[in-house]
């Protein structure tokens, strides 16, 4: 069976190991604008867990936690508090992509599995990447349903503002100081992917703090993932902290998609979306460049949007605050209009951000 990067077409569903699912499916939809669309646990005859299945567009995420003290979600929650699984990938063949990383010395998670049922047939095949994190290949082309297992969800909606998210763009993984090579050779290997874009200490640092990152994706730019791993610094940086509060290396943050972020974000604060704060100096900075974009810098400067014109056109981003009790996972929420960029130019402004919320927690 034949198996090359182009065969992704994109992601799918991100899975989220948590330790009350009922609250966390009614916060990704009340603050985020999810529809929470299935349900699996006890009254779906599940004994030992319960889920929450959401979508927006064609953004998904799964919740899930144990109803049982001895349960390996029980054993990640506990280990690394309320964080990301399971990322997953649409192939055209599961298997063969399964076989592909297989036999590039990748490890499978369970057994490949096809399940036909009422809303048609579905397929997935799993590999595991870094730290405790899955990787599964899916293929859901001919099913109806959301997924497998999933019953109609027949309970209190809380969304509110519509937000406007479409998909995931990339998914970040934060490694151990010296592995970032490993795991990029291991996507390159495993998975047919190809290196894209590498920053070293002087492009991501501050005062006290770096770190190094490479960008791996398919070679049809459908996926990315980029791999951080902490530099040498004079004090701690947000890699050290993820990694020692995380206990482990992990997914540090998700980056969804938007065709409007002006409306995106502000429709989140109105939802009470915590993000974080960007100097008022930055946009007089971005106010004295010659820039021909759409937005206004105004409103930018109001929602604390970033601005980056690397690369061909532009693009605008904004990160929240950890979504956890531990300064573990955030989100990212990014609109590209022509850059296939990470927004290079923000990092400064990124960086000292996050460095202001480490030394508020003590953790600088």
């Amino acid at each position: 069976m034949n198996y090359s990067s182009t065969d992704i077409s994109g992601f799918d569903y991100v899975h989220h190991y948590v330790g009350n699912a009922k609250h966390s499916a009614a916060y990704f939809a009340r603050l985020y604008g999810f529809k929470i669309m299935g349900y699996m646990g006890p009254k779906t005859g599940v004994r030992d867990r319960v889920s929450y299945f959401l979508i927006q567009n064609d953004l998904v995420f799964l919740v899930t936690a144990s109803l049982t003290p001895d349960h390996p979600i029980q054993d990640f929650v506990t280990q690394h508090g309320d964080g990301v699984d399971e990322i997953s990938v649409r192939v055209k063949n599961p298997v063969a992509a399964q076989s592909f990383a297989l036999a590039n010395e990748a490890e499978p998670v369970g057994e490949a599995e096809t399940i036909t049922d009422s809303y048609g047939t579905f397929s997935r095949a799993s590999i595991k990447i870094y730290g405790d994190t899955v990787l599964s290949f899916i293929n859901r082309e001919e099913y109806r349903g959301g997924l497998p297992g999933y019953e109609a969800y027949e309970g209190t909606q809380y969304s509110l503002a519509n937000t406007g998210l479409l998909s995931v763009d990339h998914i970040v993984g934060n490694v151990g100081t010296g592995e970032m090579n490993k795991w990029e050779e291991f996507f390159e290997k495993t998975m047919d992917l190809e290196t894209y874009i590498h920053f070293d200490e002087g492009d991501i640092s501050t005062q006290y703090s770096a770190l190094l990152s490479k960008v791996v994706r398919s070679k049809n730019s459908a996926v990315k993932f980029p791999i951080n791993e902490p530099a040498k610094g004079l004090k701690k940086s947000q890699i050290d902290e993820y990694l020692e509060t995380y206990y482990g290396a992990g997914v540090q943050h998700v980056a969804i998609r938007t065709a409007d972020i002006v409306a995106t974000i502000r429709a989140m604060r109105t939802n009470g979306v915590d993000f974080i704060d960007t100097p008022d100096s930055y946009y007089n900075v971005i106010a004295q460049r010659t820039l021909v974009i759409d937005e206004n810098i105004d409103e930018l400067r109001e929602l604390n949007i970033l601005f980056d014109d690397e690369g061909d056109g532009y693009l605008l981003q904004l990160f929240t605050q950890p979504v956890h009790d531990r300064p573990t996972l955030f989100f990212e929420f990014i609109q590209r209009k022509g850059s296939e960029g990470f927004g290079q130019n923000n990092f400064l402004s990124l960086f000292e951000s996050i460095g202001s919320e480490q030394a508020k927690r003590g953790n600088l």
